[in-house]
């Protein structure tokens, strides 16, 4: 059995998921929002038929299952097969429904009497929280605790997912917590004066040659982690359909023009197979140019549309193309207008424009949105390096 995460990427980075009796820790810088992750994967295993084991240590179930609902989550411990360890309404002097409840949460032994129960009844086991779970029961004895969980499912072929917030705890505890799991999950932030960014990487996996890639994420509600690209650049000779494509790949768009004609960007938001991005399409006037430089130098990626049935433009895309990829970004040609009488095929382009062959050519109809998603995958995939 292998359990996926259902997190963009992260499952094609651990090759496939959790192997039976392997464990996965989140691993999550302070002010990240990391305890998503645990969730997703939580949900991504109920809906997947999985009999899963929640230690709950952050709040009281009912606020456990309303949080889940506010990422479009639907779960409940009667519908599927979830048993809820409530660590923490006796916190506050609350009662709890669940099958097992913690009576002394500061008590370690009281939680392993109920995780030695659980993994004898569990597909997979999940802590929402191991660093609450120290700040309650110390944390020589919260480490010892899990070392000995991890030893039994490994041994009942019990897959182990957990959160871990990196408060500034001795560095023997840090380094322990990593070293007790078989595969580590970094979830940071890039951070200037503020957290402008949130990313994660898998720093260790033992069942497979893991890659450090960092990987940005956002979380939205609803939906949960989405793989992340903050800007690609859309750009192209005048009349290519830049507008009409950022429109068909985008939720939501909005575009500047003045006669018909885009005279400032376009903007649009994807979300699309767990993916969100932000694209912005310049004009393709030469008066332009300086702009597109310069948003050339702050992109992940370049879709550089074209009017399949215009060959005259193509000196000029391919201007374009050489000023957006100066700075070595991956590209993706976009072959629009191919519905249109004489359009050129993908490879009379490429022979015309005389492009890479690493460059991908996708054909494309912007106006029935055909051929856009395609092109959208083809960059992302050329971007992430997966």
């Amino acid at each position: 059995m292998m359990l996926k995460t259902g997190i963009p990427k992260l499952d094609e980075l651990l090759g496939g998921g959790v192997p039976a009796g392997k464990s996965l820790l989140f691993f999550t810088q302070p002010g990240i929002e990391g305890d998503v992750f645990g969730m997703q994967t939580l949900y991504n295993a109920l809906t997947g038929g999985l009999r899963a084991a929640y230690v709950l240590t952050m709040s009281p179930p009912y606020e456990f299952f309303e949080s889940m609902r506010e990422l479009g989550w639907e779960v409940s411990d009667t519908e599927h097969h979830l048993l809820v360890i409530d660590g923490y309404s006796k916190l506050i002097g609350m009662d709890s429904k669940a099958k097992y409840v913690v009576d002394d949460p500061y008590n370690i032994e009281n939680f392993d009497a109920a995780v030695r129960s659980v993994l004898e009844e569990s597909d997979a086991l999940f802590f929402s929280s191991l660093s609450d779970l120290m700040d309650m029961c110390g944390e020589v004895k919260t480490l010892e605790s899990v070392r000995a969980w991890l030893k039994l499912a490994a041994e009942k072929g019990v897959p182990v997912v957990a959160n871990f917030t990196a408060w500034p705890y001795d560095a023997e505890t840090l380094e322990g917590i990593k070293e007790a799991f078989n595969a580590v999950v970094k979830i940071a932030g890039i951070a200037e004066r503020i957290i402008i960014g949130q990313y994660y990487s898998v720093t260790k996996a033992d069942w497979v040659e893991a890659e450090e890639k960092a990987l940005l994420f956002k979380v939205v509600r609803p939906g949960g982690v989405r793989a992340y690209i903050p800007k690609i650049l859309v750009t192209g000779p005048y009349n290519a359909g830049k507008s009409t494509f950022v429109g068909a790949l985008s939720k939501r768009a909005v575009s500047v023009d003045r006669f018909g004609t885009t005279v400032a960007l376009d903007h649009g938001y994807v979300d699309y197979k767990g993916v969100v991005a932000e694209v912005f399409g310049t004009p393709g006037q030469e008066r332009f140019d300086p702009l597109l430089k310069w948003l050339g130098g702050e992109s992940m990626g370049v879709f550089l549309v074209v009017d399949s049935t215009d060959a005259e433009s193509f000196p000029r895309a391919r201007k374009m193309l050489e000023m957006t990829r100066a700075s070595g970004l991956p590209c993706v040609v976009v072959a629009n207008k191919q519905d249109l009488p004489g359009a050129l095929s993908p490879e009379e382009i490429r022979k015309q424009m005389r492009l890479e062959e690493d460059v991908p050519v996708i054909p494309a109809v912007a106006t029935e949105r055909k051929g856009v998603f395609e092109a959208f995958e083809t960059l992302v995939e050329r971007i992430m390096g997966i």
